[in-house]
């Protein structure tokens, strides 16, 4: 990596650990060790500097150490067999932490952690080097046999608190084919808005991607980093502030506007933000109070303060407010108003809170109760008659949302790893509306020979040998090839100057993906597979089983093999709920 085009005028330093943690001294003269304190006398009108020493120089003092050192990092000792690679992840990150805050690094800054396995010794351990003993899944958690697993979130959360008063930000870059213990390190990594990757190889293109995107830099020169962040909300007194879902951390300032109602970071009107970038995005929720009724017509306000260090280490301050005005219950304003793609992510992120408290099963049974009120609300049916349910343009789609939901990865962890959910549902709660509806409701797009690319129903009806599908569901994108375009593909028609239209139609979708990629952060992996093949499944697993071995259908047509319930059926079983009296 060239340092200078990625952190020049920044202060690093490095740290390798296996069975001992390893800090490099970046100088060639000796210092006292015992010097690195933070600096008592501050200067007023003057912001904090970075107090230098050995360990933590700028990149320019130190570019070919710290170059030299990753060139020469090694196994310290072969593996003993049946044992996993010592690693004391925890010790590192608190040595890491002890050494910024010991140069005065309060203004804002960044740990890094590079890892290829878990943590098998020291404080945060996840697993022990045993290779009998297997790393826990989500069924060793819930019943308690995850050895390492509460002690390890403990530790992990008395860092993440460490990380918000000194204004740190975790980032956590693992690859590895194994887990390597990120649900652990979830509250450390979430609560200071760290970014989290998973991959399996540093070799790869998403790494590099992600490495290259933490380092990037505005129009001006300076790193793409907002550090020490806080939002203040003020309202008027009929709202009430009940708390926020996102990388944030509650400061506990209460006051008047403060509800006593609490969700996720609540009991407070300000909270602190490790860093902002121009995609954070936070849910926060308000309650209509209670102690007088407002009058429709009349306005309500809330404001936003914004604060934070920019990557010149200047402060800035943006101030947002927003207008609007009461309306009765039942007034055609609020239908007209409803955005559903909205409502659908603010109940994901919900959900996802709810996973920390409940099981999966229990949080299914919580949105369907809240979906079937929703229905019986907003509906126009006649009482006891599910065929005269209907629901307005501004809520039809609603329903489909949350069926999408209920099957997702964010709720069902079957075949997920605990870390493979954890990264899961941090994006979910910081990603905007677009990418998290991505998500819940992947994309499905058609190529033929008929005409431009269309998009089609996410349903198993859309399956057919003579088209391309693409598939994007935000952390994989998947190019799916018919049976008869797989095999005039290996037959070689897309090289031969006569089929110059079916080159052209394999290449359609090549292109679409090329620009997704270059636009997300993370990289989603690019899966290519043809119909019936076993890659298949990462698309089949996401259409909805209109046609499964157990219904009628036509002999060729294609089939999901699954007991799952159709969005057909669960829609007729929602207007059977929702028409009750």
């Amino acid at each position: 990596m060239n340092f200078p085009a990625y952190a020049d005028g920044s202060v690093n330093g490095f740290a390798v650990f296996l069975v001992l943690v390893i800090v490099y001294f970046h100088q060639f003269q000796i210092i006292d060790l015992l010097g690195i304190h933070p600096s008592a006398r501050q200067h007023l009108g003057k912001p904090q500097g970075v107090q230098k020493h050995g360990f933590v120089l700028p990149v320019s003092e130190c570019e070919f150490n710290i170059t030299t050192t990753i060139e020469e990092i090694h196994q310290s000792s072969p593996l003993t067999p049946g044992h996993r690679s010592p690693r004391c992840t925890g010790a590192a990150i608190l040595v890491a932490v002890a050494l910024l805050e010991g140069c005065s690094a309060t203004i804002g800054s960044h740990i890094m952690v590079f890892t290829s396995g878990p943590a098998t010794m020291g404080p945060g351990m996840v697993v022990s080097q045993y290779l009998t003993q297997s790393i826990r899944t989500h069924r060793d958690i819930n019943t308690g046999h995850a050895s390492f697993y509460w002690k390890s979130c403990a530790f992990y959360k008395q860092i993440s608190e460490k990380l918000t008063d000194l204004s740190m930000v975790l980032d956590l870059f693992a690859c590895s084919l194994d887990q390597v213990g990120a649900t652990e390190m979830r509250a450390a990594v979430e609560k200071s808005g760290g970014f989290m990757m998973l991959a399996e190889s540093f070799e790869s293109d998403q790494f590099r991607k992600c490495l290259r995107y933490i380092f990037s830099r505005d129009e001006e020169g300076f790193l793409n980093m907002c550090f020490d962040a806080t939002i203040e909300i003020i309202t008027t007194k009929d709202v009430k502030i009940c708390g926020a879902i996102g990388p944030c951390v509650s400061l506990r300032k209460k006051n008047g506007l403060v509800s006593d109602k609490e969700i996720g970071e609540g009991g407070t009107n300000i909270w602190k933000l490790g860093t902002v970038t121009d995609k954070t995005c936070i849910t926060f929720f308000f309650q209509v109070s209670d102690e007088q009724k407002a009058q429709p017509g009349t306005a309500f306000f809330i404001q936003f303060i914004t604060k934070y260090r920019h990557g010149n280490m200047g402060i800035r301050k943006r101030v947002t407010s927003a207008a609007r005005r009461w309306v009765g219950c039942g007034a055609p304003e609020i239908a007209a108003g409803f955005d559903q793609e909205t409502a659908a992510i603010v109940m994901a992120r919900l959900a996802v809170h709810e996973t920390e408290k409940n099981f999966p099963r229990e949080v299914v049974r919580w949105l369907d109760k809240e979906l079937i009120s929703f229905a019986s609300k907003f509906g126009d049916y006649i009482c006891e008659d599910p065929s005269s349910f209907r629901l307005s343009s501004n809520f039809s789609l609603y329903p489909q949302f949350m069926y999408h939901l209920r099957r997702s990865q964010f709720i069902d962890v079957f075949n997920s790893s605990p870390d493979e959910t954890t990264f899961f549902q941090l994006m979910l709660t910081r990603e905007g509306v677009v990418g998290s509806l991505i998500m819940i409701q992947p994309t499905l797009s058609q190529y033929s020979f008929d005409g431009p690319p269309i998009p089609v129903l996410l349903d198993v009806c859309s399956l057919s040998p003579d088209v391309i599908l693409l598939f994007d569901s935000y952390f994989y994108v998947v190019i799916h090839y018919g049976s008869k375009i797989a095999q005039w593909k290996k037959l070689g028609y897309d090289r031969d100057p006569d089929h110059e239209n079916f080159r052209k139609l394999l290449e359609a979708p090549e292109v679409e993906v090329e620009q997704l990629v270059a636009q997300r952060i993370p990289v989603p992996k690019l899966v290519r597979c043809e119909q019936h093949g076993s890659q298949a499944r990462f698309l089949l697993a996401k259409l909805n089983p209109s046609a499964t071995h157990k219904s009628s259908y036509v002999d060729g047509s294609e089939v999901i093999m699954t007991d799952d319930v159709s969005l057909q059926a669960f829609i007729e079983h929602l207007q059977e709920l929702a028409v009750q009296g």
